[in-house]
């Protein structure tokens, strides 16, 4: 028995290669990262993060989520078709071509691909694969795969914090540029299911929770891709994050209790695939709306630069400078603008900026002009040099 399922662990693990998601993904992060480094040189002259910023920082939930969904399903004896691991391959690619990771939320790939399941089998076609592929879905184990990821993308997002999520200019209401910022990420979700025929049988009476294709299953390893895209202008980001993570915790929490009803009362796993197309709709809505209610936080002012980025690894990012933080003096002397903030940091090969954060509370950072071997501060401000071009300036 232990032999049968290490050999079938191998298999499995091979087999994941053959899938064609696996290298889209790699396809995916690369392109959207070229996108966004194009638009960064577009709007402020420059790269800002890495091609593959978008994956950062993702990689610890997503195997502690596939690690979750692997015991989970082996334990209960989940079993999943191998058409159904095609529906939600292909659903995923066709969602992500347009590189809008808003479409990748598992509400969207997981949701969309139940429904489809659930036509496949009453298509007026007689094919064997459909017979074989199509015939049984598992929908319940597919709403207990939507709530988890559903939770792995509300942790995603509240990890998110205001150095690392993506600027960008916009239009306001006035008509002038303002700042916004992106809550951007993919992520890969790889797990472990039961698939029809192979080397593993039955050994417990309730074991599998659901059999398809006789009784004999093999391991499979599924890289599932989740994603998500808010963008933000009427507060800090990573406020707008925890705001955000809340609600879609919230979500996948009611939908993993109708997953866990559905097993005894089957209609109420139609009610959560809804519940998780409506809800996340509604969350997206009310973001956008609460958002818009709110003055531009990234915009020209009066008085001090407010800061939109901080380059990572940059002289700035190792002081602790932070997205939101506005410099009011630089060594003592008020700044206003651009050619204010120029002037006096080349006074002298050492400077000290007074930062005021979103809260009014003032402290201090200071610094020799050209640390290390980065002759930048590595910020970009809302000063602007006029009000005609508004291009974003990098000191």
């Amino acid at each position: 028995m232990v032999e049968s399922w290490f050999i079938e662990l191998a298999k499995g693990i091979g087999k994941a290669f053959l899938n064609p998601l696996l290298y889209w993904i790699l396809i995916l992060v690369f392109l959207a990262g070229l996108r966004r480094i194009k638009r960064e040189r577009h709007y402020f002259g420059f790269k800002l993060f890495d091609v593959f910023s978008e994956w950062n920082g993702t990689w610890v939930i997503g195997l502690i989520s596939g690690l979750v969904i692997s015991i989970v399903c082996l334990g209960a004896g989940v079993v999943f078709s191998y058409g159904t691991i095609l529906v939600l391959s292909i659903l995923a690619i066709i969602l992500s071509i347009s590189l809008r990771f808003s479409l990748l939320s598992a509400s969207y790939t997981i949701g969309i691909s139940c429904f489809i399941l659930l036509l496949l089998p009453v298509v007026p076609v007689n094919l064997a694969l459909f017979e074989n592929w199509f015939s049984k879905t598992n929908i319940s184990g597919l709403v207990f795969l939507l709530a988890v990821m559903l939770i792995a993308e509300a942790m995603m997002i509240k990890r998110i914090r205001n150095n690392n999520t993506f600027p960008e200019l916009v239009s306001g209401r006035r008509g002038m540029l303002i700042g916004v910022h992106h809550l951007k990420k993919i992520g890969v979700i790889p797990f472990f299911v039961l698939v029809p025929s192979g080397l593993i049988t039955p050994f417990i009476p309730f074991w599998p929770y659901i059999s398809m294709n006789g009784e004999t299953y093999s391991l499979l390893l599924v890289p599932f891709l989740i994603g998500f895209d808010y963008q933000v202008s009427g507060s800090l980001p990573e406020k707008a994050a925890a705001r955000i993570s809340k609600s879609v915790l919230s979500l996948g929490v009611l939908v993993l209790l109708l997953a866990v009803g559905s097993i005894f009362i089957p209609w109420l796993s139609i009610i959560a695939v809804m519940l998780g197309i409506i809800g996340k709709e509604l969350i997206n809505f009310r973001h956008r709306n609460a958002d818009q209610r709110n003055n531009a936080c990234f915009m020209r002012r009066k008085k001090g630069i407010k800061i939109l980025a901080v380059l990572p690894n940059s002289p700035a990012d190792r002081l602790g400078v932070q997205v939101g933080d506005s410099i009011v003096k630089v060594s003592g002397q008020q700044v206003n603008s651009l050619d204010d903030f120029y002037y006096a940091l080349q006074k002298n090969t050492f400077f000290k900026l007074e930062l005021v954060d979103e809260n009014g509370e003032a402290r201090y950072v200071q610094s020799a002009l050209y640390e290390g071997d980065h002759h930048e501060l590595g910020i970009v401000t809302t000063a602007f040099r006029n009000y005609e071009t508004e291009q974003m300036i990098q000191r």
